[in-house]
């Protein structure tokens, strides 16, 4: 798994403006990957960061690279709550909360369109998603909008200015540890 990879997924989150991100990795070597994902951990995680694999197939791996504050702070949120509850989620943990989304992730024949939560989508977008996924559409960018077109956008240009100078920093040297941004 390449540093630029996880760059382009995941710069958002690592500069510590997006509580999560999703990416695949082809799986030539599933041990390989998970030593890869335990050193990720060991460098990551001294700035608030964690990275695991969601879901696996034959071929690809779905990897989450969140912040666990941010996202308990996100789970924490009414509408938040009431969506994963309405999901059959038992919300007592964030960890918990992650370990029954892969569940979903691996077992359910309908994609969990509540990972948007695991994201830091703001949940009435995420629950306008559930509810109407064609109807009723803002604006589209990093996920489809329904609330508040504005600071969406706003948003998206931020995740795609960032992405663009961690991709120019890492050119120039800068690896994935220091490029990582330590948060509370």
């Amino acid at each position: 798994m390449s540093e630029e990879l996880i760059i382009e997924h995941c710069s958002p989150t690592l500069a510590g403006i997006k509580t999560g991100s999703l990416f695949s990795v082809r799986v030539a070597d599933e041990k390989d990957l998970i030593r890869q994902l335990r050193d990720l951990n060991r460098t990551l995680q001294r700035k608030g960061l964690k990275i695991l694999m969601l879901q696996k197939t034959e071929t690809y791996a779905l990897i989450y690279l969140y912040r666990p504050e941010r996202l308990k702070n996100d789970l924490k949120d009414p509408l938040a709550l009431n969506i994963l509850q309405k999901k059959g989620y038992i919300t007592e943990s964030p960890e918990q909360c992650i370990g029954q989304l892969a569940g979903r992730l691996k077992n359910d024949d309908v994609f969990p369109h509540e990972i948007g939560l695991f994201l830091g989508y703001p949940p009435p977008d995420v629950e306008g998603f559930i509810k109407h996924p064609r109807k009723g559409v803002k604006c589209c960018g990093f996920w489809k909008v329904y609330s508040d077109p504005e600071t969406a956008e706003k948003t998206f240009k931020r995740f795609r200015m960032c992405t663009k100078a961690y991709h120019e920093m890492n050119k120039q040297g800068k690896s994935l540890a220091q490029l990582a941004v330590a948060t509370g």
